[in-house]
């Protein structure tokens, strides 16, 4: 199938190409109008959650009251008691024009103390915007922002639309960066890895359409769904790094090619049928690794399988179809513009080689590299047990942003948490003013909320029709466990009677978070598993092999894992990577590397199993096939991995945290799965399994025969039985 395709392709080349060429004009046209379509920053959030419902019931009946912006005013010497304080902050606010600023709260309006920060040098205003949308309030606060400054005092304004502001930049910011710093590292790397301009060039072509393709995918999705502007990160990450790990693999295959086969054209059918079909693999494996984020609610993770899944798809079809195309239009000219005389000699026997003689050596003394090698990878992954979960706000940002500046200082400065209370939303049977009875009742569920342990007070904060709403402060940091604790309890109260309690706020919001992840998550790993499972056995004819591929991915990925921890939680080379640790980890980011990185160790290890099939298949050697194996593709996935690594280098230089949380996870995994578990572990396991490596039941063989990904001209008839060991 795949060699016929591969003629197809090489007949109708010029067709394809202009076909693509429409595409990426399209693409770049209007497929990049996605920046100005997504959802800003949020989305970490159970829609379904009692938390979400709470603020869903209190919106209705109160409006909104998330405090669009919260402006922070300070003085050295002054006090918010001071006539001149007041004056400044009172006469800025009451010149804000009304069109754009719905209404605002201040000390003096509310005489409430919790607006003073212990020290009495400081005070906030929070703002509720004008407009009925995101981009409504957004464009309210362009037009405000700039006219928040109290004379005299310092100001800096946060809240939820600023910190949206300024995560939609940083991402914007960091991508442009990360696509300008990694480009031209990249094409050298490209120029020394091929030794020609012109094969150096087309992996990079392939990755461009990838990630302008996705862009067209995830515009054409936010016409039926909510998606969130980080997926545009990693559309970015994942297009340009698997379009050169594709086009790296097929331009490699078609060199080898063209010096075996008597035409392009065969060249083109045996590239596409061996290297092409291994992309395919590749390809849907990776897509079902990342599509398992569509299990979970969150609209951040379902975002990020969306991005994924279009990306890798864009990057598989352009593999299998432009590249081909381009391929054939080149022919030998593929090697042109050499910079190193190199390019065009014949590549080493299988049976020689750097590569070969360290698998060699690697198959010899089997038990003495898996032990240590595990151990290690185990030692690495232990800091996760010990990993402490927390939300996503302002925090996020350099530590310089005034949107973290002044939540900062809301947590550490004022008392009882004054913009991130624990609220309790009632919901009586009828009207609660109409009915003593009810009045009385959510008096006294208040008081028993207040007597909760690490509730430092609760107020009724608003009233209307049959809802109510109680506000607690507490003095515990608003993700924190002891924060999570107090709202378990709070939710343990005895409701009044007849009535229906809603638990929200920050705090509750992250506790059902980490509780729909917690369900979500062995369905997760259920269904990648057996996907996985499934791809692989009909692409490789065994039982055993894509369980050993799962075991070695779950060690990298644990690996990951605590290294992660040990510097984003723990703080170490805090200073090198520049950022401030708050102690937490975003329990996303660990189920959104698993997809991506699971993927990635199944992409290196469908190239390396790949070769080897193809070897076994001609031979039955077990221990030769492997060796042979890693001679040809060794070399090209730790070359992969170094391009990857430079891709993702970037997004780990990002002012967000947990975007270079991501991006450092990552590299660590890139470079642990490509160099010890591929080239050191897998030998060694394949060796030791031996004949295991192969076994298949009868009736599965006859399944595997009929529905096998298998290159069909490389297999004699019958299929050898296990020889080698």
């Amino acid at each position: 199938m795949f060699e016929a395709w591969g003629r197809v392709v090489y007949r109708r080349r010029r067709l394809m190409l202009v076909i693509a060429a429409l595409g990426v004009v399209f693409a770049a046209v209007w497929g990049t109008g996605v920046f100005g379509v997504l959802q800003s920053a949020g989305g970490f959030s159970d829609p379904g959650s009692q938390s979400q419902q709470a603020a869903n019931l209190a919106a209705a009946a109160f409006g909104r009251d998330s405090g669009d912006v919260v402006v922070l005013y300070s003085s050295p010497a002054q006090t918010a008691a001071s006539p001149a304080f007041r004056s400044a902050v009172t006469h800025t606010l009451a010149a804000l024009p009304h069109s754009k600023v719905a209404s605002y709260e201040t000390y003096w309006s509310t005489r409430s103390p919790q607006f003073v920060s212990a020290n009495g040098r400081q005070t906030y205003a929070v703002l509720e915007l004008a407009g009925a949308t995101d981009s409504a309030r957004q464009t309210s606060y362009n037009a405000i922002k700039n006219q928040l400054g109290a004379p005299g005092l310092r100001t800096q304004a946060g809240g939820l639309v600023p910190t949206d502001e300024a995560i939609n930049k940083q991402v914007t910011s960091d991508i442009g960066r990360a696509e300008a710093f990694s480009m031209p590292i990249l094409l050298i790397l490209m120029l020394v890895i091929f030794g020609s301009l012109a094969a150096a060039s087309l992996p990079l072509a392939i990755g461009g359409i990838a990630i302008l393709g996705s862009f067209t995918a995830l515009r054409l999705l936010t016409l039926a769904t909510a998606v969130s502007i980080y997926s545009v990160n990693i559309t970015t990450i994942l297009g340009l790094g698997l379009g050169i790990d594709y086009g790296l693999f097929m331009v490699s295959r078609f060199r080898e090619e063209l010096r075996h086969q008597g035409s392009v054209e065969d060249a083109v059918a045996r590239t596409v049928a061996t290297a092409g079909r291994t992309v395919a693999v590749s390809g849907i494996t990776v897509a079902m690794a990342l599509a398992s984020l569509m299990l979970f609610p969150e609209t951040f993770l379902r975002s990020m399988g969306y991005g994924g899944v279009a990306t890798v798809l864009v990057d598989m079809l352009a593999a299998l179809t432009v590249m081909p195309a381009l391929l054939a239009v080149l022919g030998p000219r593929v090697n042109a513009m050499r910079i190193r005389r190199s390019v065009q000699r014949p590549q080493a026997d299988t049976a020689s080689g750097g590569w070969y003689r360290l698998a060699s050596s690697v198959m010899r003394r089997p038990v003495a590299y898996i032990v240590p090698i595990v151990i290690v990878l185990l030692a690495l992954g232990s800091p996760f047990l010990r990993v402490t979960w927390g939300g996503t706000d302002a925090t996020v940002l350099p530590a310089s942003a005034a949107p973290r500046v002044v939540t900062e200082a809301l947590n550490q400065d004022f008392p009882g948490n004054p913009t991130a209370p624990i609220e309790a939303v009632v919901k009586f049977a009828g009207p609660v003013a109409a009915s003593p009875g009810r009045a009385a009742a959510l008096a006294s569920y208040s008081s028993r909320l207040g007597r909760v342990p690490g509730v430092s007070g609760a107020q009724v904060t608003g009233v209307r029709g049959d809802v109510a709403r109680v506000d607690m402060r507490y003095v515990a940091a608003p993700f924190s466990s002891r924060a999570r604790a107090i709202a378990g309890q709070v939710r343990e109260v005895t409701p009044p009677a007849g009535a229906q309690v809603y638990v929200g706020g920050q705090t509750a919001q992250l506790v059902d978070e980490l509780s729909s992840l917690g369900r979500t998550l062995p369905w997760m790993a259920l269904v990648v598993a057996l996907a996985t499972f499934v791809l692989l056995f009909l692409a490789f004819g065994s039982l055993v092999l894509p369980v050993k591929a799962i075991a070695a991915s779950a060690l990298s990925l644990t690996a990951m894992y605590g290294v992660v921890v040990w510097i984003f939680q723990d703080g170490h080379l805090s200073r090198l990577l520049q950022f401030t640790p708050n102690g937490t980890i975003d329990p996303t980011m660990p189920i959104l590397m698993f997809a991506i990185m699971f993927g990635l160790s199944m992409d290196y290890e469908v190239f390396l199993l790949s070769r080897v099939r193809e070897q076994y298949d001609l031979t039955g050697d077990n221990t030769a096939s492997v060796a042979a194996g890693l001679q040809r593709t060794g070399g090209i996935i730790t070359s992969l991995a170094l391009l990857l690594v430079i891709v993702v280098g970037a997004f780990s230089a990002s002012g967000i945290t947990f975007i270079k949380l991501m991006g450092v996870g990552m590299i660590v995994a890139l470079i642990i799965d490509a160099t010890v578990v591929r080239v050191l572990l897998v030998p060694a396991t394949m060796r030791l399994l031996g004949r295991a490596n192969w076994w298949l039941p009868g009736p599965l063989r006859r399944v595997y025969a009929r529905y096998g990904i298998r290159d069909e001209s490389s297999l004699p008839q019958p299929v050898p039985e296990p020889a080698g060991t």
